[in-house]
């Protein structure tokens, strides 16, 4: 196992002067609500990248350097600012200008390249080749990953266990993390089920191809879960816990991002409502009594819009 139960036990003790404990709300007899919309930089992010940094020892001079759709950018800004270090993002043209303005106020210095976030992440690697600056991976290092686990360790403190856990995936860092810090990685677990736009399905088609693969990227949620293949830890990790992928239409999306607002004044970006949308479409039923848990993982949105 490349990210083991102890590496995310370790990761919550070095980030937790660092990140937020975010809450859980029951909205109905067995469903729950895991806020991580509410943690620094607006997402689970944040809790990967003060991992990484915090591994790392002592950091460059040329500071830190990652490519992002937004979010993962914003938390790398974060921790950046918090260390007292530089920060470089790469982000591509389909990252919404709510990020790129959060990126700015955090003092970034970001470059807008790319159609797609795998163009950005070119870029960026090469730019860390030329400055010795230390990347942050949005999802494919082992830091990060540990760091996005000790949501799932929270999650079962908070709620005393529960049968299911439904995350959305897009490199599929968060997902695998919270399957090594649930136990689901290791057989004892909850079921842990990737919820995935039917137009960005990284996770659906490696579990199907027995790899990772490439796909398209487009829809809705295309800033935030736009890789375009699944990352190969999480492939070996979600593989190994039996995860499930089921798909949801961009317009279950948008319907699960406006039920969230309406129904519980919770401001969520359409990829941190994108596993709510499997629970309230029917991709995914619950059998009767199944405690499920739903993983709300970002707000980083234009509040006029919801």
């Amino acid at each position: 196992m490349p990210v083991s139960y102890e590496d995310v036990v370790a990761a919550a003790g070095r980030i937790g002067g660092h990140v937020l404990r975010t809450p859980v709300l029951e909205v109905s007899p067995g469903r729950i609500l895991k806020l991580e919309q509410l943690q620094h930089s607006g997402s689970f992010k944040v809790r990967g990248a003060f991992n990484r940094l915090l591994s790392a020892g002592e950091l460059p001079d040329s500071g830190v350097i990652a490519a992002s759709g937004g979010n993962h950018g914003l938390a790398v800004a974060h921790a950046a600012r918090a260390l007292g270090v530089r920060a470089e993002i790469f982000v591509p043209e389909v990252t919404s200008p709510v990020k790129v303005a959060g990126l700015r106020a955090l003092g970034a210095e970001i470059t807008q390249t790319g159609a797609i976030y795998s163009e950005a992440a070119e870029a960026a690697a090469k730019r860390a080749a030329e400055t010795g600056a230390l990347p942050v991976h949005a999802y494919d290092q082992p830091e990060v990953v540990a760091g996005q686990g000790t949501t799932g360790l929270e999650l079962m403190a908070q709620t005393g266990g529960v049968d299911t856990v439904l995350v959305a995936v897009g490199g599929g860092g968060f997902a695998a993390g919270v399957a090594v810090g649930t136990g689901a990685a290791a057989g004892n677990g909850p079921r842990i089920v990737a919820v995935e736009p039917e137009r960005i399905p990284t996770c659906h088609e490696a579990l199907k191809a027995g790899r990772p693969v490439p796909v398209e990227v487009s829809g809705v949620a295309a800033d935030a879960l736009g890789a375009s293949r699944l990352g190969e830890l999480a492939y070996g990790i979600l593989a190994g816990a039996g995860a499930r992928s089921v798909l949801v239409t961009d317009d279950a999306i948008v319907a699960a991002r406006r039920a969230l607002w309406a129904e519980h004044r919770l401001v969520a970006e359409h990829a941190g409502a994108t596993a709510y949308a499997a629970l309230l479409s029917g991709a995914y039923e619950p059998a009767p009594g199944e405690r499920v848990a739903v993983l709300v993982c970002g707000s980083n949105t234009d509040p006029a819009t919801l």
